[in-house]
């Protein structure tokens, strides 16, 4: 069921990427998406830090629709989800794509990718990560976005790819005004990514971003092993999307 609003704003785009703290010069305006525990070691380009506007006012989610009409035929919908849209989350993405592909159940879902902060908006993802996963025969092709309020109704699995990244959704989902309340259990669907690991212990996916290049292996080394784990689960819980 669509969404009747609109899901752009004016972000300013920023000359660096995965900043600590981020705030509205409005206090009028609530800030929905603000991480609060990522620290990075940052040189920008100005002292002043200033946002055109937050991810998502109120009033616009409060036009979002909770309501889903059920159809077996419909696409299993997944989102992945890191903080700034261009390294973990756009591979995570192109990995179960590909997985999804050879498996040949392409036309039976929906993946998509997003960020907790929207400063990459319209950005590819990061050559690095590209590179190494294109050397893996995976392609990235997708583009920043921040999350928005209709991801939380459309899609049926939010992967997060750490801790942080599952609190600030929390947070902002908590604090979006729906049309219609959603189900009590509706904070489920947002899931770890590492909670589908078989082969790494690890309980987050790391940011790669300050790192060499090991560290995108790292995560693509992860992100294989949980895809493979997820698209099990999701097969074994809708018996519908192989018998279709």
């Amino acid at each position: 069921m669509k969404t009747l609003y609109t899901d752009r704003t004016n972000l300013i785009n920023l000359p660096f990427c995965h900043s600590s703290q981020f705030f509205s010069p409005n206090p009028n305006v609530p800030s929905l998406f603000i991480p609060s525990t990522h620290t990075r070691k940052l040189t920008p380009k100005s002292s002043s830090i200033s946002l055109k506007n937050t991810l998502f006012s109120p009033i616009q989610a409060s036009m979002a629709s909770s309501t889903v009409t059920e159809d077996t035929n419909k696409p299993f919908s997944v989102l992945f989800v890191c903080l700034g849209n261009i390294c973990r989350s756009p591979a995570a993405e192109g990995v179960f794509t590909d997985l999804v592909k050879k498996r040949g159940f392409d036309s039976k879902f929906r993946i998509d990718s997003a960020g907790t902060i929207g400063y990459h908006e319209g950005n590819e993802a990061d050559s690095r990560m590209k590179a190494a996963s294109k050397r893996r025969g995976i392609q990235i092709t997708s583009i920043s976005r921040p999350i928005k309020p209709s991801d939380f109704v459309e899609f049926d699995l939010i992967l997060a790819m750490d801790k942080q990244n599952r609190e600030d959704i929390m947070e902002a989902f908590s604090r979006w005004k729906f049309r219609d309340p959603l189900p009590e259990d509706a904070h489920k669907k947002v899931k770890l990514m590492c909670s589908y690991c078989k082969k790494h212990d690890e309980t987050e996916v790391p940011d790669p971003y300050y790192g060499g290049p090991q560290g995108f292996e790292k995560v693509l080394d992860m992100l294989e092993d949980a895809c493979e784990s997820l698209l099990d689960s999701i097969l074994a819980e809708n018996k519908h999307i192989q018998e279709s």
